[in-house]
């Protein structure tokens, strides 16, 4: 079960357009129909310079709205959004259409879990003032900003972690194959080194060459286990 939302970015593709033009876009918050009769309640208004002729995605702080859609989720009924230029033109993509395809709205979202539950880990974690020798696995946090890769939308940065340290006799060795080779200690064999046993994927979101949002599970990003082979 969640506990907290850390982060909820709601992104939404605006056409281009031809000359420079001040754009509002508006998130509206749908309700049942009331005897007043009115089912919107506006809930982010923003003012957008737009001065190119290239499509653009502006993102909006959604952590308050969804938090309180989690506490009550019986006040979730939507939402509407809709972008207008001056000439009354809705520049903003929320259907699929044909064209669309990989610029609809959608959500960049972090909660908190609380999860309890332990898990068996065979590996040693060390940190950065650890003064064990033995292969350990160490964090280690990528940054995407960092490196200039403006293309992933999310995640920004994740713990990819790595192994480091000595394999000494017998310790954690992965397969008996390592042990034996270690004994007959073969003409170029360098013994066992450490390295990862056990990998994981992460999940994706990055824009391709056509400004199209593509999702995808990325194999062998994160390490979850070391040892020697």
């Amino acid at each position: 079960m969640f506990t907290k939302v850390v982060k909820a970015q709601l992104w939404v593709y605006l056409r281009p357009v031809q000359h420079t033009s001040t754009v509002y876009l508006q998130i509206l918050r749908l309700k049942p129909v009331t005897e007043e009769g009115s089912r919107h309640i506006r809930i982010r208004s923003l003012k957008i310079d737009l001065n190119s002729r290239i499509g653009h995605w502006q993102s909006i702080d959604f952590k308050h709205v969804l938090q309180n859609w989690f506490k009550q989720p019986q006040n979730n009924w939507g939402i509407e959004i809709n972008a207008f230029d001056p000439n009354g033109n809705d520049l903003a993509v929320t259907s699929l259409g044909p064209g669309a395809e990989g610029l609809h709205p959608f959500m960049e979202l972090r909660v908190l879990e609380n999860n309890k539950r332990s898990r068996r880990n065979l590996g040693l974690d060390c940190d950065e003032h650890s003064t064990e020798s033995r292969c350990c696995r160490y964090p280690l946090t990528v940054d995407f900003e960092a490196f200039g890769w403006d293309w992933i939308i999310a995640p920004k940065r994740y713990k990819a972690n790595y192994c480091s340290g000595q394999c000494e006799y017998m310790f954690m060795q992965k397969y008996p194959h390592t042990h034996l080779v270690q004994q007959a200690n073969p003409r170029g064999s360098a013994g066992p080194c450490c390295t990862p046993t056990k990998m994981s994927p992460i999940n994706m979101l990055y824009f391709n060459d056509k400004q199209q949002i593509i999702y995808g599970k990325i194999p062998g990003m994160v390490v979850d286990r070391c040892g020697c082979s």
